[in-house]
């Protein structure tokens, strides 16, 4: 029998003062081995010095352990115990699965009692020992367990305080409605209200939703409470002060308490961006899509525009040349004369063929572009103002710029499509296109002064033409922009980074 060891109360650490019951159980518990685990995790946070003495260990080591090996009881057992108990007023025993392999190896009988500290939860657990132990080591094990609840609530605001985000705990009232039981100083960042003001109303925060989402949480929230598993979910709330959506994520881990509520605790954090982004990212994949099968259409259809002109001008020509070659081999053989007018027909036929293949060849890929990217888009430019009869000028601060073969034929495609557009549309008398080399970087600006571009229209679903462009120069790390001038027309902007 332990005697009865009378310690000054001034002495004694607040916690101790409130709670004598658990100060009387610790007082005569000493001469035994003294566990403290945190009950969230099963973390070991205390031990005293009879756990030390019989183990040869210090905490550091004993908390790398394995509780089978320490205490002779699995973590799933002790979770199992605490759940089956969690509302016992005296410590309860619970039978070891095994002998401890560390310290004392006998096969004893241990007893548990959850304790609850300021909201933390912690799990007493006490082995037989008959070691004794002096008054000092009482007053040790209660300055040291007051010293691992201060650390811990530091670690915690040091966290809480550091999260991008809404630390938050919660439980549902009877009729099924959020009570907030704690929420950090991030609420007024994610959700415009005060933790104050939200913790005192806590319909604020499904009041903050649209009826679907509203209804998914709640249905989330009970599925969790009914499984005990983690609570995820994701929606939007308004935020009103801001006049704007914002997209939220919430998590949290459910807990069940010593009067049998149901209790959260977890992280709201802001997800706009991210869904924003995801958003943008399917729109684009669509456009994509879009602009991919427009392309192939495209192809198909300037194959058969080739092969038709193939067929139709290169296959008429080479008929006719073959007549005439017949004709002309017909009155050789019977020695007829051939006649001047026979042979300048069929030079003539030649001559078109000639014009057929260097057409297509042209439409396949320029010629001009052997010359250069500044020839091919000056002559361009000359072609534009002979064709369409507006005034076209080009202008260069390099007689000469050295571009790849990729580089050439996206800005000479670029310059096509854009006089193109604008003959089409622009209703313009003047343009300019100019190309400078700056700072290692091609750029090739085409203006007009026509009527200027609407921008709801480079939105438009069939608006492939500047799609086409777009994804041409970001193919090859380029930018490209479209510009409204100040005065009156459209300035197209291309950007290639040199190789």
């Amino acid at each position: 029998m332990i005697p009865s060891i009378k310690v000054p109360q001034e002495s004694l650490p607040v916690f101790f003062n409130e709670n004598p019951q658990l100060f009387n159980e610790l007082l005569h518990a000493v001469a035994d081995e003294i566990y403290l685990l945190d009950a969230a995790d099963m973390r070991l946070v205390y031990v005293n010095a009879s756990v030390l003495n019989n183990t040869g260990c210090d905490l550091p080591e004993l908390q790398e352990q394995l509780l089978i090996d320490l205490l002779g009881v699995s973590k799933i057992a002790l979770q199992a115990h605490l759940y089956a108990h969690r509302n016992a007023l005296d410590f309860l025993p619970l039978m070891q699965d095994q002998a401890p392999v560390i310290g004392h190896q006998g096969h004893d009988q241990l007893r548990v009692k959850l304790v609850t500290f300021e909201q933390k939860a912690f799990l007493f657990i006490i082995k037989n020992d008959s070691l004794p132990v002096s008054v000092s080591d009482c007053r040790e094990c209660k300055s040291t367990f007051n010293q691992v609840l201060i650390d811990s609530e530091s670690r915690v605001e040091a966290i809480i305080s550091n999260t991008p985000g809404l630390v938050f705990q919660l439980h549902l009232d009877p009729k099924g409605d959020i009570v907030f039981n704690y929420l950090s100083d991030g609420c007024k960042a994610l959700l415009g209200l005060n933790a104050s003001d939200l913790m005192h109303e806590s319909k604020l925060f499904f009041a903050m939703m649209n009826p679907r989402d509203r209804v998914s949480l709640r249905k989330r929230l009970i599925f969790s409470a009914d499984g005990l598993t983690q609570l995820d979910w994701e929606g939007r709330v308004w935020i009103n002060d801001w006049q704007d959506n914002k997209w939220i994520n919430l998590r949290a881990i459910p807990k069940v308490l010593n009067d049998g509520v149901i209790q959260w605790v977890g992280i709201m954090i802001n997800i706009t961006q991210s869904k924003n982004e995801k958003h943008e990212l399917q729109e684009s994949r669509h456009e994509l899509a879009q602009l991919t099968a427009h392309m192939n259409q495209i192809k198909e259809l300037e194959r058969t525009r080739i092969a038709r002109e193939i067929h139709d001008d290169l296959g008429g020509n080479l008929t006719a040349i073959k007549i005439s070659l017949a004709s002309i081999i017909n009155r050789l053989a019977t020695g007829q004369s051939v006649s001047v007018e026979q042979a300048k027909g069929l030079e003539c036929i030649v001559d078109n063929t000639f014009e057929a293949i260097h057409k297509i060849s042209s439409d396949l890929r320029p010629n001009i572009l052997d010359l250069g990217i500044v020839a091919a888009l000056q002559w361009q430019a000359k072609e534009f103002e002979k064709q369409v009869g507006v005034s076209c000028t080009f202008s260069t601060n390099q007689s000469e710029i050295v571009v790849t073969p990729d580089q050439a034929i996206t800005l000479f495609r670029i310059c096509q499509e854009s006089m193109s557009n604008i003959a089409k549309h622009a209703n313009a008398t003047s343009v300019h296109v100019d190309l400078n080399l700056h700072y290692h970087e091609i750029i090739m600006k085409i203006s007009d002064n026509g009527i200027g571009i609407n921008f709801a229209d480079t939105y438009k679903p069939n608006s492939f033409g500047l799609r086409g462009m777009q994804e041409r120069v970001a193919a090859l790390y380029g930018s490209f922009d479209i510009d409204q001038l100040a005065e009156k027309g459209t300035a197209i902007t291309v950007t290639l980074p040199i190789e």
